[in-house]
């Protein structure tokens, strides 16, 4: 549960603190489309993937088509798609986007929740009913993108939904690392979950 008790995902899992040279790396795919640091950065996403958790589906964090169209492609689509070609799980568009919305970058936590409300619905072509879902995204902040996602998700029959970032902006709530992985030491965070 987010702050307010209306978080839908499950489990975060992250690579590292947005800061520094990650958040730089980020930046440059991102807004500099440079779309071949996937690679790099898909590795260190492999880094936090819990190894103890079976998925079923790669679920990259949808993109407005307008947005997508302005920036050449889905940085999250890239991540999820390097995630399910070294795990084997596959990965399917799970959700979409239905309207565009302004940048969360900037905005209060309150204000991201009410950016993204009714924002996501499930992909009606993807059957979701029983799936553990992980969903991929770059950067997660006060998760309220990721909460909104993962409602929907669930409302259409998703089991259990662990979204997978490569950094963690917000770490006010983290809680201790866990050990995941091949012995890498990765962050395992909540946002108010009791």
């Amino acid at each position: 549960m987010c702050r307010n008790g209306l978080n839908g995902f499950d489990a975060a899992y992250t690579f590292g603190a947005y800061e520094g040279n990650l958040r730089q790396l980020i930046h440059l795919f991102k807004y500099g489309r440079i779309e071949t640091l996937g690679s790099p950065l898909g590795r260190l996403l492999m880094r936090a993937l819990p190894l103890d958790q079976q998925f079923d589906i790669v679920a990259p964090m949808p993109m407005h088509w307008l947005r997508r169209w302005d920036r050449g492609f889905n940085q999250a689509e890239t991540l999820a798609r390097y995630v399910a070609s070294r795990s084997g799980i596959p990965v399917k568009a799970a959700a979409q986007r239905l309207r565009s919305t302004p940048a969360q970058a900037g905005l209060s936590s309150a204000a991201r929740r009410r950016n993204v409300t009714g924002v996501f619905r499930a992909n009606p072509r993807v059957d979701l009913k029983g799936r553990r879902i992980l969903l991929v995204d770059d950067v997660l902040t006060t998760g309220a993108t990721a909460g909104a996602c993962a409602m929907a998700l669930k409302r259409a029959g998703a089991a259990r939904v662990t979204v997978l970032t490569v950094a963690r902006a917000d770490r006010r709530n983290w809680v201790e690392p866990l050990r995941v992985g091949r012995g890498i030491n990765s962050s395992h965070f909540s946002l108010g979950v009791s």
